[in-house]
Formats: C-alpha cells, structure tokens, sequence
C-alpha cells in the first residue's frame, strides 16, 4: 500500500465478460424457453459475470527518497502481475501542488470518473503554447467555451501573445454573452477588430498595397496559367499589381508578358469576389468590402505590435465570407511568421512573448486536402511554427481530417 512508487492509468473501454461458456449461457437459456418449470439455479450469480476495463499507462510516479519529492516519468515497463489498483484520489495527484510555475495556464480541475477532484492542473502557458493543441469534439460540447476559459485566464499574462480568429463573434463578448472584455484588465490587455463599429474597438480594415500573390494563392484555387499571371503583373507593380489586372490591356502588350486575355478576366472575377472589388462601366475600381487603395498600412503591424506586448488580439470574421476570412487570416498570420522568423535570424525572439493562434473550423485552413492542392501559411506553421515561439489552437469537429 505504499505509495513511493505508482502509475496511474486511464481507463479507455469497459467490457463484460463471464466465468461461464457461452455454449452453457445458449443452452441454459433454451431450456428457460422450452420447459416452463424448469428449475436451473446458478450459485453465486454476483460473481459469474465479471467487468474487463482496457486501460493505458499515462505516467509513472515515483517518490525520491533524499529530497522527498516526486519524479515523474513516462511509463517504460508493464506493471506487475496482481498488482493493487485503487481509484484517484487527491493524494495521488499531490505532485501537481509542488511545482511553482511562473506563468501558469490553468486547466480546471482533475475529474476522474463522474467525481471532481479538488486539484488544479496547471502547466507552463509560455511551454505549452509554443506547441500546436488540437480540441476536438462534437458540436455544443464545449470546444469554444473551453477556449475562451483559457484565454480569459491568460487575458493579462504578458508572455504569451494570443491571436484568435473569432467566425461566431463569441469570443468578445456582448450584452447578453459573457466574454473576453469582461476581464478586469481587458482595457489594457485585450483588442477587437471588427467592422461592426463596436464601441472601443478597431476598424477591420487592411490596405490592398500590402497583398502579394502567396495571399491570393492560399486563400483560393488558381490555375498554373492564373498564378503566373497574377505573378507577372506583381514584379510589373508591386504596390499597384491588384489594380493593374482591371486595366485595359492590349493584345500585343499580353502577348509580350505571356498572359491571355481569358485568363485576366477569370482573374478579375477571382480576385473581385474576394477582396469585394467591382469595376463599373467607366472603368474605375469600387472598393466594397474591407481593402482599401489607400490608408490602413499600418494595421498588420499594430495587431504584431500587440501580441509583441502580449495582449489578446481578436479579429471578429463572423460578417465575412470564408474564403475572404482564411485571406484575412493569411496576411496577418504571414507578417508574424515573417517577423518571428526575422528575431529568430537576429538572436532576438527570445525577448518576445509566445502567439498562440486560435483558428476554429480548423480543418478549413490545415485540413488534409486543403494543404495537398493550397500551399499556405497554416501548412508552414504546423510544420515549423515550434521553432519560432508560433503555436496554433485547432479547434475541430472532424479531428480525423487534419
């Protein structure tokens, strides 16, 4: 009954078994049917089925004798034969109070079973955020309310910079929904860009100078000819490629950058159904939606300034189409790689805080066969984002697809 030494398991499936063959269970069963007054008697019937649980080790505790604390380590050998099994309790979970962790992320407390248990997990935020967290489960069980716990709990930890694409406007808060600025420290601590015109918030507005053909390409499908194009006329003009497209063009001007006609006008309608652009009859360029010709450079660089200080910066999509939100997404995420992987060159990024990116309906962005036709941002951080102190949040229903 010592408890210096012990592992403790999770218990994945139950299953029934029972100490008496299932060819004696058929016939004892028939002759019940058959004969009314049979008299069959089976002693002990409390003892003659049995519950089989399918458990996997988790992690391995033991007690080191000189300094009296506990060694965690992960399970490398099989327990032994008839070993004593006992429920959790909390004095099995003591290890967890012995740590003092400077920036801690709270995760609620241990349930075992249908009991909760008095314990609170808690892990390094500034560790556990430099690595990519899956949340998976079906809808209304919870996915985004969890998140929103762990972010309200990290709203004024200014080690962490956290960046959260919000497609159901629930994260900030509103009269009738508990949130994010509902936090004591919100004002100094939390940002909101949407095009709402909410009190205190930003206007969700983004210079279309600042788009480069990598933006257009992992937001939606182009042909090879489309992306060559789009391509050609970006070294033609970087500033003003995008305007470039919708001007008039000669054949012989085309036919000397290799680019056909058909496919300038495919790419205008690409293009002018994700940034909302429309060309009216004399020619000119209408800007719709949330890209403007002129003013707004500055708004990536005060959303990176923001998580730099470790705030909470959260870009409110739920207005927009889809594929106008990935593209949102793909620029912003794109100058903090960018950034990041700038400090990392210069031996300076670890003076900044960790991001964490929260993306829901994560399979949109680093779903299997998005990343196989569209080579995006998202693929680059999930491959290499540890590196550079980037962690996503995926949240998803069909975790089976990422």
């Amino acid at each position: 009954n010592s408890m210096d030494e012990y592992s403790i398991f999770q218990i994945k499936d139950l299953f029934y078994g029972s100490q008496i063959p299932d060819s004696s269970l058929e016939l004892m069963a028939g002759y019940g049917l058959e004969r009314e007054r049979s008299n069959l008697k089976i002693y002990e019937p409390e003892l003659r089925n049995y519950v089989l649980a399918h458990a996997r080790e988790l992690i391995s505790i033991r007690k080191n004798e000189v300094s009296g604390k506990y060694e965690l380590s992960i399970p490398k050998k099989l327990p032994k034969f008839f070993s004593d099994i006992f429920e959790l309790e909390q004095s099995h979970l003591q290890f967890f109070k012995e740590e003092e962790i400077e920036t801690p992320l709270n995760l609620g407390k241990v349930r075992s079973g249908s009991k909760v248990l008095d314990i609170n997990v808690r892990v390094d935020a500034t560790e556990v955020l430099k690595h990519h967290i899956l949340i998976p489960a079906a809808t209304g069980r919870g996915k985004s309310n969890l998140v929103k716990t762990i972010l309200y709990d990290l709203l004024d930890n200014d080690k962490c910079g956290k960046l959260i694409f919000d497609p159901h406007n629930e994260y900030y808060g509103s009269i009738t929904q508990i949130g994010l600025r509902d936090h004591p420290k919100s004002a100094e601590f939390l940002e909101y860009y949407t095009i709402r015109g909410t009190s205190g918030s930003h206007e969700l507005k983004f210079n279309m100078n600042l788009i480069n053909p990598a933006h257009i390409m992992g937001s939606i499908k182009l042909t090879d000819a489309q992306k060559q194009a789009i391509v050609v006329f970006y070294r033609q003009d970087r500033k003003n490629w995008i305007q470039k497209i919708y001007e008039d063009h000669n054949l012989d001007e085309l036919k000397r950058i290799g680019v056909q006609l058909q496919t300038i006008e495919v790419l205008r309608r690409k293009v002018g159904l994700l940034l909302s652009l429309y060309q009216e009859d004399d020619g000119t360029l209408s800007e719709k939606g949330i890209y403007s010709s002129s003013g707004y450079e500055q708004t990536t660089d005060a959303i990176i300034n923001s998580l730099s200080e470790g705030k909470t910066v959260i870009i409110d999509t739920s207005l927009l189409e889809g594929a106008e939100e990935i593209f949102i997404a793909s620029i912003i995420v794109e100058a903090i790689f960018k950034e990041y992987k700038k400090l990392k060159f210069q031996d300076k990024l670890q003076d900044r805080p960790v991001i964490s990116i929260v993306i829901e309906e994560a399979p949109r962005v680093i779903g299997k066969k998005v990343l196989e036709s569209i080579d995006n941002v998202f693929g680059k951080i999930a491959r290499e984002g540890r590196k550079f102190q980037i962690g996503l949040i995926a949240i998803t229903q069909l975790p089976s697809i990422i």
